[in-house]
């Protein structure tokens, strides 16, 4: 009896903020393959701010993983943007939601991992959609919208990039 009360006491007995140190992401991924070094490959794509993220292993042990965002396509529209992380500092107290946690093992070092988090903040109103279920914007009611100054906010998107684990160099 003792012992099934004993894990209680312990969690009862931590911090709220540790509790709610680490918000669960909204998509559940497992762990990508592992990458060689200098090998280009995408850590997430985000259609809707026609953004991809692309990493590689850098082989260096100062900064040992590169991070860039690329433009999908020049004809791309972007539904969102993508924020510089520094610049806003997403937090679930700031109304960002943790999206996902990428994490991508080098091949070169099984110790060592890129974890990278991307953060969604909602525009913050419902879009409507159709019959169909599809939300479609119309030129002219755009262009209405716009004259008018009523133009929905853009929902956002932003990532870090962190190291895990022991270094092999």
């Amino acid at each position: 009896m003792m012992k099934a009360a004993f894990p209680m006491i312990l969690f009862a007995a931590l911090p709220l903020p540790l509790l709610a140190a680490n918000p669960k992401p909204e998509i559940e991924r497992p762990a990508a393959s592992a990458q060689a070094d200098a090998a280009l490959h995408t850590v997430r794509q985000i259609p809707e701010a026609c953004t991809r993220i692309e990493g590689r292993f850098t082989g260096d042990a100062g900064a040992p993983y590169d991070m860039q965002l690329v433009r999908t396509s020049e004809h791309c529209q972007p539904r969102a943007m993508f924020l510089e992380f520094a610049k806003v500092n997403p937090s679930e107290a700031n109304g960002w939601k943790l999206n996902e946690v990428v994490r991508i093992p080098s091949a070169a070092c099984r110790s060592q991992q890129a974890l990278v988090e991307v953060w969604r903040k909602p525009a913050g109103q419902q879009v409507a959609l159709d019959g169909q279920g599809q939300n479609r914007v119309y030129l002219e009611d755009a262009k209405a919208q716009a004259a008018a100054g009523r133009l929905a906010a853009l929902p956002a998107y932003s990532a870090r990039l962190q190291m895990e684990g022991r270094p092999c160099r």
